[in-house]
């Protein structure tokens, strides 16, 4: 039984209106809907979009001073290193400089040190060379002596001073 009321309602409805009524209430709904499309978009989605448009200016913005401060960096780092493999060379050079000078300095100290060590060689040569004069002098002399008196003794006094 109450399967027939339901179905006695349904055609009820059904006879009255199909899906849609033609009546005022579809325009009111349109104009309902166009009011709040007008609404929302005043209140929410201008604010909102211009909000991520201006965030998405600022992300970009910063993107930019970003890529232009490395480019900067990059080229300030280029330049350092352009100035300190100058700078190595220049120090290279120096260095190159001062061990030709220490080695040049060196050689006129051994240099003048040899020549000193020659002098006091020959000076020394002379010395030992005058020395053994003066021995070979005082032996001839005392050579001389011990024979006149070698030949004192052997021929007596009065032969030897007669000669």
């Amino acid at each position: 039984m109450t399967h027939w009321i339901t179905l006695l309602a349904v055609e009820k409805v059904a006879k009255e209106g199909g899906l849609f009524d033609l009546d005022a209430t579809l325009p009111l709904m349109a104009i309902q809907f166009l009011v709040l499309a007008l609404i929302l978009n005043a209140t929410l989605y201008k604010p909102l979009g211009n909000a991520i448009d201006g965030r998405n200016d600022y992300v970009r913005n910063n993107q930019l001073e970003a890529q232009e401060r490395l480019s900067k960096a990059e080229k300030l780092a280029q330049q350092y290193e352009q100035e300190l493999a100058g700078a190595r060379r220049q120090a290279q050079t120096i260095i190159v400089q001062a061990q030709a000078e220490a080695q040049k300095t060196a050689g006129q100290k051994i240099a003048a040190a040899q020549q000193e060590a020659q002098a006091k060689r020959e000076q020394a040569a002379g010395e030992i060379e005058q020395q053994k004069q003066q021995a070979l002098a005082s032996l001839e002399a005392q050579v001389d002596a011990l024979s006149r008196q070698i030949l004192e003794k052997l021929l007596g006094a009065d032969l030897v001073g007669q000669r």
